[in-house]
């Protein structure tokens, strides 16, 4: 199935919008995931096709519908994670290279893609992360990305690898429900984001200080395509709320599905970095 998707400002703009914002619960922060580019394509990280751009494509109109729940991914309850992550979010600050070389494995760095394992043999783990992650250049915009996973505490544990887990953690749903309310409303299931917390104000314009029109629960939100609309400091989504009203909510304030994740391993010597989800195409 194809997705439309929404979306936002830049990676780096978004992890500092995301960095902000008010933790879900106490020590857990939002997701800081990339969102995906005007037109790119959304979902679980293995399914991450190339599809037709649908941008030329009315979207459906906006209408009531019927939430689906989430249940919030609760954070990784192992201290030895907390003390990792807090390391690894002071190395990302300082954009120390040498010093996060010592936090990824040396030998079988994975970098899955949309056709598999694109990490390459020959080099080794902390060159394959920076690759995969823009550690490097002028730019290097990784490092802020970096630090956005280090202080997530959610993770999910890699059913094909021992003693990996995954972050950031997806929302517990029922697939089965999500498809059938995309299918209810004329949608794709890429236009579906979930918000970070429960109370986010659908308010009636772009504007930070617009009347609120509706408040969300923990459920799926339809997400319009990008409005353009806010400033650099306030951006916005167009939002369709669970009675089709239609408003603006703030970018941070809700999550795409099939972000792009960082794996860690958790071995003799502690943990480390095992590998990454996404990254470039």
């Amino acid at each position: 199935m194809g997705h439309r998707v929404f979306a936002a400002v830049s990676v780096t703009a978004t992890l500092l919008l995301v960095a902000a914002a008010p933790s879900l619960a106490q020590g857990q922060l939002p997701r800081p995931g990339q969102l995906p580019p005007p037109g790119g394509q959304m979902g679980p990280p293995q399914q991450r096709q190339q599809q037709p751009q649908q941008q030329s494509q009315q979207p459906a109109p906006a209408r009531p519908y019927k939430p689906v729940a989430i249940s919030a991914p609760a954070p990784l309850k192992d201290p030895s994670f907390e003390a990792f992550r807090k390391q690894l979010g002071a190395i990302a600050q300082r954009k120390d290279r040498r010093a996060l070389a010592g936090l990824v494995v040396a030998n079988g760095f994975f970098w899955l893609g949309e056709n598999g394992d694109k990490a390459e043999k020959g080099k080794s783990g902390i060159d394959n992360l920076a690759k995969a992650m823009g550690l490097d250049g002028k730019d290097a915009s990784g490092w802020d990305s970096l630090e956005g996973y280090a202080s997530d505490p959610t993770a999910t544990s890699d059913p094909d690898r021992k003693d990996t887990y995954c972050a950031p953690a997806e929302p517990d749903f029922d697939p089965q429900q999500l498809e059938a309310l995309a299918k209810a409303t004329g949608t794709e299931e890429g236009e579906w984001g979930y918000p970070m917390q429960p109370g986010v104000e659908v308010r009636a314009g772009p504007q930070p200080n617009a009347p609120v029109i509706e408040k969300l629960g923990m459920h799926f939100v339809r997400v319009m395509e990008d409005s353009g609309q806010g400033n650099q400091d306030n951006p916005m989504l167009r939002v369709v709320a669970p009675s089709g009203k239609v408003g603006f909510v703030p970018v941070d304030a809700i999550s795409p599905l099939g972000n792009d994740q960082i794996c860690y391993v958790k071995g003799p010597g502690g943990w480390k970095i095992a590998g990454f989800v996404g990254g470039e195409q």
